[in-house]
């Protein structure tokens, strides 16, 4: 039986898709591989030229926003450009490895995983890193995991983990779901952290500090070697959130600020687009002292190659999987999400250092030079890659659903809530200067609005404004029009 029998059978509905095969009639087999209720007898296909269905996608692609239409000031979630070279390298059909085969035989993908490990080590001043973590919240969870470990090993029962108002928002949530206890600890009136709270706080129950820096309104903790020191001296360790890291890159490090353990979001640092629910990335680094505890497996040279004694190959360095001493175990399967961890790679690679310096560099020139040009209140200052602007006596809701109808995509809004009705807006370094003065033209034609076109904005826009809370509860999965309707 030849391949088109097997697959067709012996139905005469399937006689057109049999053909002549090395000049021999195919002979059909006997009975049809799909059900009668899912067939039929003829069907008509619309008749349309090129130029008609290239329209018609098009103006579907037009309905809905992207990076390609203009920028997503999104505060806190650094939803910059993501360059097309390092899709290029991870669409590579040598980048498709499945993530269950022999080392051995896969000598260049651990190669790379092992220098995106020195990278990321390098870049936050950290000793070890695990690239396992397939998110930044899972690298949040990874690391608290690991300290709670370096805890318990030593002897230390510790219940509490102090979490700043100006933290990022699943600092929280991560700090709970591994069994501590929440202590918020206020802001002072520049919106950092109050030293002398803080002093306060901490105590032999403290596990840890959770640290976002700058934090979540853009300001840099100008008191982070205090900080340090109030909660090193109190034994507890200090993490560092990277949600913000792209404003630090190549002029500060976590290490040397005297963090102990932090996770990095390279799906917003380092070149994976983020948002809609995935794919991300949150490798954790650590010092010295809490490396034997990082999540299996991690990658290193084998022990021959380190020793010089690679065998027949010479000097030619050999990779290996190993698990830490006494490593917490595994948070996520194999060695996260690969092609998220190819474009990291390829991005780092390409940019060297001076290139990270000018990403950063460019991050929080366009932030301050976007807050200067925006005519609502901005609070606080001076800012590194974001800023949180407030709407004041109007809703920020009504406000970004206005700035739908001047032509772009609004920033997060409500959060963080120390700053009232909150628009936190984040422009990357990407955008021009014209594109930004384009967002403060939307921002400020917003504040000149009456309060009647915030409320039923926006107008514009292809789908008008919709009941949100009722969308996450009851979604429609199917396109399927409801009974009744």
């Amino acid at each position: 039986m030849n391949h088109d029998q097997a697959r067709y059978g012996d139905d005469e509905r399937y006689e057109p898709l049999l053909s002549e095969k090395d000049g021999k009639e195919v002979d059909p087999g006997e009975g049809s591989i799909l059900p009668d209720g899912l067939t039929r007898d003829s069907l008509e296909l619309p008749e349309l030229s090129e130029p008609e269905l290239a329209r018609h996608y098009t103006r579907l692609s037009q309905m809905n926003w992207s990076v390609e239409s203009g920028p997503y000031p999104l505060g806190s979630c650094t939803m910059k450009y993501n360059p097309t070279f390092t899709e290029v390298v991870a669409a590579d059909p040598n980048a498709a490895v499945h993530p269950d085969r022999d080392p051995s035989t896969v000598q260049g993908t651990l190669e790379l995983l092992h220098g995106l490990q020195e990278y990321l080590a390098e870049v936050g001043g950290m000793d070890a890193v695990t690239l396992q973590p397939p998110a930044g919240a899972a690298g949040e969870f990874a690391g608290i995991t690991v300290a709670k470990a370096y805890h318990d090993a030593n002897g230390n029962d510790r219940n509490e983990v102090v979490v700043p108002a100006s933290a990022h928002g699943t600092n929280f949530a991560t700090a709970a779901m591994a069994g501590y206890d929440v202590v918020e600890l206020p802001s002072d009136e520049d919106g950092r952290v109050d030293v002398e709270a803080l002093a306060a706080a901490v105590s032999e129950d403290t596990a840890a500090l959770m640290l976002t820096n700058p934090n979540t309104v853009g300001l840099f903790e100008r008191d982070i070697e205090e900080i340090a020191g109030i909660v090193h001296d109190a034994g507890g360790l200090l993490y560092y959130d990277g949600a913000n890291l792209n404003a630090l890159l190549g002029r500060a490090r976590p290490g040397d600020m005297g963090f102990d353990v932090m996770h990095y979001n390279v799906h917003k640092t380092f070149a994976t687009p983020h948002g809609g629910g995935g794919p991300g990335a949150g490798p954790v680094g650590v010092v010295e002292e809490l490396a034997e505890f990082l999540p299996r497996p991690q990658v290193r040279e084998a022990p021959t190659a380190a020793d010089g004694d690679a065998g027949d190959g010479g000097d030619e360095v050999e990779y290996e999987l190993f698990d830490p001493e006494r490593s917490v175990g595994k948070v996520h399967g194999f060695q996260g999400n690969w092609l998220v961890l190819v474009k990291a790679y390829a991005y780092i690679h390409r940019l060297g250092h001076e290139g990270l310096l000018d990403a950063s560099a460019k991050a929080v020139l366009n932030a301050n030079y976007l807050a200067e040009l925006v005519e609502f209140d901005v609070p606080y200052g001076p800012f590194h890659h974001e800023f949180a602007a407030t709407a004041g006596d109007r809703d920020a809701a009504d406000v970004a659903k206005r700035m739908l109808d001047y032509g772009v995509h609004p920033p997060t809004t409500k959060w963080p809530e120390m700053v009232p009705e909150a628009m936190l807006t984040e422009p990357t370094e990407a955008e021009s200067k014209s594109s930004l003065e384009d967002l403060a033209a939307a921002f400020n034609a917003a504040a000149a609005d009456a309060d009647g076109e915030l409320a039923s904005a926006p107008s514009k826009t292809t789908a008008r404004r919709i009941d949100q809370a009722g969308a996450a509860r009851n979604p429609r999965l199917s396109w399927r029009a409801l009974d009744g309707e």
